[in-house]
């Protein structure tokens, strides 16, 4: 079964909306329904150029989501691009579909001038971290937040 990357689209929302609870859940969150209708139409709108989405889809059905942000890094001339969701189904895992959607976000921020992609993850995520660690550089900075 091929899997097609290819950016979220306003027909997605129901089942974008069920794999961005999935990448919640995982993560022990949830957010308010306002959040849910606010990140859907900016992740859409051309007009919030600064961030965007890609959807993995096999068969019709969307089985993957990455969500990425630009902003400005005054270590850099560029804006950086900072990769802020990143979930397949669990079901589906190991088809490639988590792989093809990074690669997708590397694209599209070489294609913006952005080389620079970072990410986040929580030490447990093991299984993802495997596939982190074939494809970018694992930093040593820590996270601290108000």
């Amino acid at each position: 079964m091929t899997v097609t990357i290819r950016p979220l689209d306003q027909k997605d929302e129901a089942q974008w909306r069920q794999l961005w609870t999935g990448y919640l859940e995982f993560y022990q969150s949830t957010v308010p329904e306002e959040v849910y209708t606010a990140t859907f139409a900016r992740l859409i709108d051309p007009a919030h150029a600064e961030r965007g989405a890609f959807v993995a889809e096999q068969d019709g059905a969307l089985i993957g989501l990455v969500h990425y942000i630009y902003h400005a890094h005054n270590w850099r001339l560029e804006d950086v691009c900072y990769l802020q969701d990143l979930y397949v189904d669990p079901a589906v895992r190991g088809t490639g579909a988590g792989r093809k959607l990074i690669e997708a976000v590397y694209a599209e921020a070489d294609r913006h001038g952005t080389p620079s992609v970072y990410w986040m993850t929580q030490e447990f995520n093991t299984t993802a971290r495997q596939l982190y660690d074939r494809i970018a550089k694992l930093t040593p900075f820590i996270k601290y937040q108000r």
